[in-house]
């Protein structure tokens, strides 16, 4: 029997509970949250201070690779109400690779570190046999105060989902700079100039950091491969619960709806860095709400969780109830993938 390939991007929350939670080495009493489907950092405490770890690749980047691996880490962290303070990178490089691809990348990384405070203490850098384009792997920590923090998996029934931004921003920024040439068939130079710009969104920190300072936040957690969908499942599936949503709240930029238009692809599925999903206490949603659009970050209420694990629902514009997809994989993939420039 020839056995099933895996599709690309995130390997199943199954999958992760078969092969890979079996698999984790000895128990340490300083690991108080170790890996979890649908929460994307651990919390080691030591002595009077929680230390949020967490690591993530960028894999289908390749213009501004090294901004988004200083972003992504760090929203992760920001994601438990917590300060990115450190980053640890290893960079993988194709046979090809000059030295200006090697500068590039770490001036990137340099950049986007400096704007969030954030010191790079080590990592690693190589070429690598068979690599077709370069990888960025991060390692981000950040330090609080014991129990100080949320996580994706503290939500309760009932509460509210706020969301940030809109969806699908990491993709539209990697599509518009990878895939330019092509897009041009499609958008006007001015608004796929805009999309190229979606980079400079990337960033939940200031999201993060502000909602959990208002205070009354059970979990947060920031969309990225498999989007907004993805995401909202993931909260879901990490702290037992239902949710409904509404899609009509759920904005959507003229640049995303257009480039997923031309894919094909659905924005809600797109790797959405750059927004984030935020479970407030009901009283409190509005409070928070107001308290980021004063500090000029677009947020709504797009949906509340529910008892049932089972429930998993989202009301279209048409008023029509249907079931939140699940993505199987980022539509990242399959614009890529369909795409023909290399």
């Amino acid at each position: 029997m020839t056995a099933m390939k895996l599709p690309l991007g995130k390997i199943s929350a199954d999958l992760l509970k078969e092969a890979v939670f079996r698999n984790l080495g000895v128990e340490r009493p300083e690991v108080v949250l170790g890996p979890s489907a649908g929460i994307d950092g651990a919390v080691i405490e030591i002595g009077n201070h929680s230390v949020i770890v967490s690591t993530d690749p960028i894999t289908g980047a390749i213009e501004r690779i090294g901004w988004l691996a200083v972003n992504v880490n760090a929203n992760d962290i920001a994601t438990f109400g917590v300060e990115p303070a450190f980053l640890f990178s290893c960079i993988l490089l194709p046979e090809s690779a000059e030295k200006r691809m090697v500068e590039n990348i770490c001036v990137q990384m340099d950049q986007a570190a400096r704007k969030l405070g954030i010191s790079i203490a080590g990592g690693h850098c190589e070429v690598t046999r068979d690599l077709p384009n370069p990888i960025v792997i991060g390692c981000m920590m950040g330090i609080t105060e014991k129990g100080n923090y949320v996580t994706a998996g503290n939500a309760r029934p009932n509460d509210r989902i706020i969301m940030t931004k809109s969806a699908g921003i990491e993709g539209t920024a990697i599509l518009a700079s990878d895939r330019e040439k092509e897009l041009q068939k499609a958008l006007k130079t001015v608004m796929l100039r805009r999309a190229k710009r979606f980079y400079e969104r990337i960033s939940i920190v200031k999201d993060a950091l502000t909602a959990f300072k208002t205070g009354d936040v059970h979990a947060m957690h920031d969309p990225t491969e498999g989007g907004v969908a993805g995401a909202i499942h993931e909260m879901a599936d990490a702290s037992n619960l239902g949710v409904r949503i509404l899609r009509e709240r759920i904005r959507v930029e003229p640049e995303t709806a257009r480039i997923c238009e031309f894919y094909g692809i659905d924005p809600l599925q797109l790797v959405a860095s750059g927004s984030l999903l935020i479970a407030s206490e009901p009283a409190s949603a509005e409070k928070i709400v107001r308290t980021l659009r004063e500090n000029k970050i677009h947020a709504g209420i797009i949906g509340q969780f529910l008892s049932s694990p089972e429930e998993r629902l989202i009301t279209l514009k048409n008023g029509k109830t249907d079931l939140l997809v699940r993505p199987v994989t980022d539509q990242l993939w399959q614009a890529l993938e369909h795409s023909s420039v290399p």
